[in-house]
């Protein structure tokens, strides 16, 4: 039995206990974050380009920077553990790395609910696009998801640290995350958290309301659009955003709402890096699969750099 004072660090879950498995996971999620760097930093280097200046690119722009926060909170120190044969985190660190996954989660969920809002007004209000989403309104609502995500954080972060720990410190997560931190509770306190939590997930579920209402919307003034190239245009310009939000919402809700009869520490810890190292490593790739003006915008960006190497 131990309490919460007494505590100096935690003990992350480990991917195996075999060294050269060990060796291997700190390869493959190197691999994976370095990718992750490249196509984000990619995006974020093409979004500057004068003819990406749209309220789309905007957003994209700050989802990036989200995806970019998201995977380097994780995956670092996972690979540090796994290179040096350790599962300890300090106590201090697993609070910031809490804090900074609640920020993050929340404001990327917001940005994709925004960025939902913003095909609505292109797609089915496109003669008022420009005046319901100027620069002002853009970066209000942009400020708006990034505020959401602190305020979050900052409300669930220090109720979360200030409950009694009696469980011990291992945590059955690769990172430090609420209900981790909540399992090793035994004081009824805890209880305020949960409550917290649950009006959290009304409002994402909210959320998720706003984004299927506006598909639907979309959907219905697409296909009453007459002429197949046109109808071609608005479906490329709403499936990366739709592919993004179906995983980001599929994955974070079988990991944190599927029933404890099919929960498992194998198929739990599968989850958990499909949303946080996965998604955001393969978020550049979705968005520039079906976007003719990101390619055009990259190999441009690859002509400059690399003039020979694109000549040839």
């Amino acid at each position: 039995m131990s309490n919460s004072s007494s505590i100096t660090q935690f003990l992350l879950l480990l991917f195996t206990d075999t060294r050269e498995l060990q060796l291997l996971h700190f390869w493959l999620f190197l691999g994976i974050y370095l990718a992750a760097l490249l196509g984000n930093g990619l995006i974020i280097t093409i979004a500057w380009d004068q003819h990406l200046h749209t309220p789309m690119y905007f957003f994209l722009l700050n989802l990036t920077l989200l995806d970019l926060g998201f995977i380097s909170i994780t995956v670092p120190k996972s690979m540090a553990n796994s290179l040096w044969d350790s599962r300890a985190i300090s106590y201090s660190g697993c609070a910031a790395q809490l804090f900074s996954f609640a920020f993050l989660i929340v404001a990327e969920y917001s940005m994709l609910t925004i960025m939902s809002c913003d095909r609505y007004v292109a797609i089915c209000k496109p003669l008022h696009y420009w005046t319901l989403l100027g620069s002002r309104a853009c970066v209000h609502m942009a400020a708006a998801a990034w505020a959401t995500g602190f305020l979050t954080a900052l409300l669930h972060t220090p109720n979360t640290f200030s409950l009694p720990l009696c469980k011990g410190n291992a945590l059955g997560q690769f990172f430090c995350e609420i209900p981790q931190i909540l399992k090793l509770s035994c004081s009824h306190s805890y209880l305020r958290e949960l409550g917290f939590l649950v009006a959290s997930a009304c409002l994402a579920f909210l959320c998720f309301v706003f984004i299927v209402v506006s598909y639907v919307q979309i959907l219905r003034a697409v296909l009453r659009i007459p002429s197949e190239q046109g109808r071609h245009k608005a479906f490329s310009t709403c499936l990366p955003h739709l592919a993004m939000v179906s995983l980001f919402v599929s994955t974070g809700m079988f990991a944190h709402l599927k029933p404890p009869s099919i929960s498992s520490p194998s198929l739990d810890l599968v989850v958990s890096v499909l949303y946080s190292v996965v998604l955001p490593a393969v978020n550049p790739l979705i968005y520039s699969m079906r976007n003719q003006e990101l390619k055009d915008a990259i190999r441009k960006l690859m002509t400059v750099c690399f003039p020979k190497a694109v000549m040839s």
